[in-house]
């Protein structure tokens, strides 16, 4: 495996992004007061945008935004308090930049009003659980979607991977039944959502190449998740270098999109990494046979 076998993930609005060849960064737009890490630093919608640009200056290639905090025990909001948080920022961000614009909902009418003010990808952490009808939507408008794996809400299986593979298949088993093509689906594990020790999170990033099975393009998002602050002891604002090292960790083992708050320094780790599977593939290229 060399990571850099090319895909192209299609997106709403008629757009695609090649994945594999290089790493594809998504960065956090937290519309919300209560973020884990950075809530209330971008909750207007003037923050929120110049937030999204600096992120694509600084290398991101989709900008995710959000108006509900996923953190444990967040307070849910009302589906007109998200939307009025995130429409705004979506709406000013198309006309001003050329990255990808992503909607992070559960709710399938935040989802269709998101799309209908230029957003293209939907990013699901329910794993179209919460509401099927998100499945519906990306159907009918060709949006992106990111299904993400959860373990809150239900019994898991013990074996990390294998509760990915039980819970991932019925999510794609709900996406085929509502007649969205593979081409358009992104995977992310979840890291951290429901994952509850730094064990099961280190163990699902020590096995993460074996969730190329799904032949899908894998998302990665740990960004300032609390398994790395058991790791290196840093409270979350502190976790920045720790998420590089781990997105760069999960590059190698197949990961093509990264979910994080700092770009810059998750891009030049990227960088780094995406150099060595070029020459790692190189090498293997001119390796007699």
């Amino acid at each position: 495996m060399t990571g850099l076998e090319g895909s192209f993930w299609l997106v709403g609005h008629g757009r695609e992004i090649e994945l594999g060849r290089r790493s594809a960064i998504m960065a956090i737009i937290n519309v919300t007061p209560d973020s884990f890490s950075d809530g209330g630093r971008f909750k207007t919608v003037d923050a929120a945008v110049e937030h999204a640009l600096q992120a694509v200056s600084d290398g991101a290639a989709i900008v995710d935004i959000g108006g509900e905090s996923t953190r444990p025990g967040a307070a849910s909001v009302s589906p007109s308090e998200e939307q009025a948080r995130v429409l705004p920022v979506i709406e000013a961000l198309r006309g001003r930049t050329q990255a990808l614009i992503s909607i992070d909902t559960y709710r399938a009418e935040t989802a269709r009003l998101a799309v209908g003010a230029g957003a293209h990808i939907i990013n699901d952490v329910s794993g179209l659980r919460k509401d099927a009808g998100i499945a519906d939507l990306a159907a009918a408008t060709g949006a992106g979607l990111c299904i993400m794996h959860t373990g809150r809400d239900r019994i898991k299986l013990t074996d990390v991977i294998a509760d990915q593979e039980l819970f991932l298949e019925q999510s794609l088993a709900i996406a085929a039944a509502s007649g969205v093509s593979r081409d358009r689906i992104v995977l992310d594990p979840g890291f951290g959502f429901a994952k509850e020790t730094a064990e099961e999170n280190l163990e699902l990033m020590a096995r993460f190449s074996e969730l190329s099975r799904f032949g899908l393009p894998l998302l990665a998002g740990t960004s300032r998740k609390r398994f790395l602050g058991a790791v290196t002891g840093r409270e979350a604002a502190e976790r920045d270098v720790a998420t590089a090292a781990s997105s760069a960790l999960l590059r190698l083992q197949g990961a093509a999109v990264f979910r994080v708050h700092n770009v810059a320094i998750n891009r030049d780790a990227l960088d780094i990494a995406d150099a060595m599977l070029h020459a790692r593939q190189e090498i293997e290229r001119k390796r007699p046979t």
